[in-house]
């Protein structure tokens, strides 16, 4: 008999609260001891840019950043648009408080996951997979990836399914296919994401457009969950290559976290493009505060994801100007689990 898709009976989301836990830390400490945000801060209320030249950052990692300190309670925005230091800030981080606590902080400077997120920081590039040049979890023309080596895109496409397989059964039930017959599932991976669908759905169709080595992993769920007749595994580059156009639904599950804000332009873009009138581009993702000041949960989630890709966590804002410059018309989100949501795009009629 196939396997099953079923959701699970307890709700995992404080098991990825605590794993990412860690990097709430580090982004205190780099705060504190490497760029001396609250120093900074306690001189005068700052714009972003303003800000963002005094720490040497690039605009990714200064939101990154600042997103997180907001949601610490330590940093606030003002009408104006300029930044200053929380009544909690000023009294335990400003640099002539009585009661500051920097030091201790401070004693942390050091350690390797402080040193690495300031690098990342610094730099604005991803942690390397092999070389300065690669990333372990994304791919793209001229990036040395894991994903395109057959052990390491087994490994990291299988590890990446532990999550999606406590979200994909929610996903299935909780999103309508009605009037769809073909779901393209681009970077699907395992396609667990579509499988989901294709369980409940007995009509549809899919195809999962991803790369050749993490296609063979696809293939081999497909034949799992007993769905091998429905589900095309169809290799390209979402970015270079010609999209399927014979599907009426693009899903983006988990993409564009992965992407800075040009790529993810460009893919919401190419997504709309193929689609017929009546057409949805599904984005299934975690969702920060329009104003970009938490959830901590995701501002982290954010933190973990700059240090690992191109990308970082998004808001529901951002993805819906990305939607409408694409023609299409944002809808109403829909959560799944693990704080993940969906924000669908309709195409005109």
């Amino acid at each position: 008999m196939p396997t099953t898709l079923n959701q699970p009976s307890m709700d995992p989301t404080p098991i990825f609260e605590f794993f990412r836990g860690s990097y709430g830390s580090e982004l205190l400490t780099a705060a504190v001891a490497h760029f001396d945000v609250f120093g900074h801060l306690s001189e005068s209320p700052l714009t972003f840019a303003q800000l963002r030249a005094r720490l040497e950052l690039d605009i990714r990692p200064a939101i990154v950043l600042l997103t997180a300190l907001r949601a610490f309670g330590l940093v606030a925005k003002n009408s104006d648009s300029t930044f200053e230091l929380t009544p909690m800030a000023v009294e335990h981080l400003a640099p002539q408080a009585y009661f500051r606590v920097n030091d201790y902080i401070g004693l942390a400077a050091d350690s390797p996951g402080v040193i690495e997120i300031v690098e990342r920081l610094k730099t604005n590039r991803p942690a390397g997979a092999s070389d300065d040049d690669g990333a372990a979890f994304i791919y793209r023309d001229g990036i040395e990836s894991a994903m395109e080596q057959e052990t390491t895109a087994r490994h990291f496409t299988l590890a990446l399914c532990g999550r999606a397989k406590n979200v994909a059964p929610v996903l299935g039930e909780r999103v309508s296919m009605n009037g769809v017959k073909t779901l393209l599932d681009v970077g699907g991976g395992t396609g667990i994401y579509s499988i989901a669908f294709l369980e409940r759905n007995p009509n549809l169709s899919a195809i999962v457009f991803d790369r050749p080595e993490v296609l063979k992993v696809a293939a081999e769920m497909a034949r799992e969950y007993g769905v091998e007749d429905r589900l095309e595994c169809r290799p390209g580059d979402m970015f270079t290559d010609d999209l399927p156009d014979d599907c009426d639904a693009v899903l983006l599950s988990n993409i564009l976290h992965d992407w800075d804000v040009p790529e993810c332009q460009q893919l919401v873009k190419r997504c709309a493009a193929v689609l017929p009138a009546g057409g949805q581009v599904m984005i299934h993702d975690v969702f920060l505060n329009d104003e970009l000041d938490g959830p901590l949960p995701i501002a982290l989630y954010s933190a973990a994801l700059f240090t690992l890709t191109e990308g970082r966590a998004y808001s529901v804002a951002e993805y819906s100007d990305w939607l409408s410059q694409a023609g299409l018309i944002p809808q109403a989100v829909v959560p799944t689990l693990i704080h993940c949501g969906v924000l669908t795009g309709e195409k005109s009629i």
